[in-house]
């Protein structure tokens, strides 16, 4: 249904959405939630079985992907998801089940601008939107990030200093290693990216910043901070329409009980918190994460970790993103997956995340070279060669093609890699609570009084309101239970619409061994009852619905 061996660009993406949604009527619509900076649709898909219902009666799981320019395998992945859905139902089980019962939202490109950019015939690589930030002038000097000989990539540049922080390895020379702390008299180099370098003096090489410098995932309503405390936040939470969009539309779609997020890459699954210990978090919720984490372990290979523990840019600082805003706003639970880890490929066990980055072993470089020369035929690491750079002189360009490489799968690995996410979000989606119709007594009271009891329950997994967070915060109402009555029948006790209480799932029962099976055996059970006049025969409507556990509606005849 869709390519997984390559990137598409927004006008391709497009046409091959529209098509799978048009083979697909019945379980498939798609529509824009927004415009982008530079005025492109923000496409979603809506995946659910029309015939049982409409999407918001029922509840929901939310996807989306390629917020950062150059994280491409994002997009793939939730095309991926899209392609396994709507070929599956009717196939498997599982996937009928969840497309009978529940709603799956995909965005499988939330910067379509930044992507574009990313795959131009001469890249520019930057972190999100392409809309300038903070400033709009262009840097007054320094390097910027270019490819400079056309060749459709930008690498490094190696440039000889008797005074550089870098060294080639004694026995593989492409390597560049550090130089050791106190080590002279050798042949070194300074390692820069390929790009052109604006007003050179000869003597300075600053790196100037992208003028395009938002971070789309620090725009987010969630503990938001400005531009001198989180780097490229924009000018006030959801200022960019990329993520208004975003925002808007799982706030006006209540019934989302949970996400996942694509990003690229480290080859973990990411949950909040991104600014708190997981002491902060209810227990009761932690407990979810630690489900969902750990069948996502089994099924993607992937670790499943904690933002604020063990991924933390600088041990001093946080991050937040659309996944805390998700879990903390809204009380759903939500992941971002961070897609491909080359370090593991490689045969790296001792992968510290993002300590990694800023200190390991040469041996690792080694392992990573080996194994890229074996499986990326050239493309992944480029042997360095002779360049007469415009304002620098001789140079050489070359090294890894980090886009390539580290960014993203390569393209011959990246169906293996993204089919390994589906399964769990599928898992993900089918925990959600769900509403189901349980029993209707009809009493005859004499004197055409009838008593009607209408029972409803909740099957899922998780509660109605789904996290203990979303109680805490009364995000949602409880049960709503509604009777209609048609003409010449009357409501004698009860109201018309009864609100309800939030009805338990089964995430919290203990083991049996535990002996503390729970105080009430049927916490998953709520019973409307309604007292009403009315000739024996007639025919009345009742109906209960909860925004995240979807709705049901049941008929009762008077005899």
């Amino acid at each position: 249904m869709f390519p997984y061996d390559r990137f598409v660009k927004f006008e391709e993406m497009t046409g091959l959405l529209r098509k799978a949604v048009d083979a697909h009527p019945s379980l498939a619509r798609m529509a824009a939630i927004g415009t982008s900076y530079e005025g492109r649709s923000i496409w979603a898909v809506t995946v659910t079985n029309y015939a049982t219902g409409e999407p918001l009666t029922k509840p929901a799981f939310y996807v989306d992907a390629n917020i950062h320019a150059t994280e491409l395998s994002g997009s793939v992945a939730a095309m991926k998801l899209i392609d396994t859905l709507l070929s599956g139902y009717g196939k498997r089980d599982d996937i009928t089940r969840l497309l009978d019962t529940r709603t799956i939202y995909v965005v499988p490109r939330v910067n379509p601008d930044g992507a574009e950019w990313a795959m131009a015939d001469k890249p520019k690589y930057i972190r999100s939107s392409t809309r300038p930030y903070p400033y709009k002038e262009d840097a007054i000097e320094g390097l910027e990030a270019e490819d400079i000989d056309g060749d459709g990539r930008i690498l490094m540049m190696r440039i000889p200093d008797p005074h550089g922080p870098w060294k080639k390895h004694a026995t593989e020379p492409r390597l560049m290693v550090r130089r050791d702390p106190i080590e002279a008299g050798g042949e070194y180099y300074r390692i820069v990216s390929e790009g052109r370098v604006k007003n050179y003096d000869g003597f300075s090489l600053p790196v100037s910043k992208h003028k395009e410098g938002l971070d789309l995932n620090r725009n987010f309503p969630e503990e938001w901070r400005p531009e001198g405390e989180q780097l490229g936040a924009g000018d006030f939470p959801t200022s960019e329409p990329e993520v208004r969009a975003c925002v808007e539309f799982i706030n006006a779609h209540r019934n989302i009980c949970g996400g996942v997020f694509f990003h690229t890459w480290s080859g973990v699954l990411l949950r909040p918190f991104g600014t708190k210990a997981d002491s902060e978090m209810p227990p009761e919720d932690l407990w979810v994460f630690q489900t969902q984490g750990k069948k996502g372990e089994e099924l993607t290979g992937y670790p499943a970790i904690s933002v604020f523990h063990d991924f933390k840019y600088h041990p001093k600082e946080v991050i937040t993103g659309t996944q805390d805003w998700l879990y903390t706003v809204l009380g759903s639970y939500a992941w971002v997956v961070e897609i491909w880890c080359p370090m593991r490929e490689a045969g790296i066990k001792d992968y510290k995340y993002i300590d990694w980055f800023r200190d390991h072993p040469v041996e690792d470089d080694l392992k990573l070279l080996k194994w890229t020369d074996e499986t990326h035929k050239g493309k992944g690491y480029v042997d360095w060669y002779a360049y007469d750079h415009p304002e620098l002189g001789k140079v050489e360009l070359g090294g890894w093609n980090r886009i390539y490489t580290f960014s993203n799968p390569p393209s011959h690995l990246m169906e293996k890699e993204v089919n390994k996410f589906p399964e769990w979000i599928i898992f993900q989606a089918l925990m959600s609570p769900k509403l189901e119709h349980h029993s209707t007594k009809v009493t005859a009271l004499g004197n055409d009084l009838w008593r009607i009891d209408f029972g409803v329950h909740n099957t899922g997994y998780l509660p109605s309101d789904v996290s203990k967070l979303t109680r805490k915060q009364k995000l949602v109402r409880g049960v709503i239970g509604e009777i209609s009555l048609p003409e010449g029948a009357t409501l004698v006790e009860g109201k018309s619409r009864i609100e309800g209480v939030q009805l338990e799932g089964r995430n919290n029962n203990h083991t049996l061994v535990s002996f503390f099976p729970g105080a009430n055996a049927t916490q998953d059970r709520q019973r409307f009852t309604w007292i009403v006049r009315a000739k024996a025969g007639t025919t009345v409507s009742l109906s209960a619905r909860h925004d995240r556990a979807g709705s049901v509606a049941h008929s009762a005849t008077l005899n």
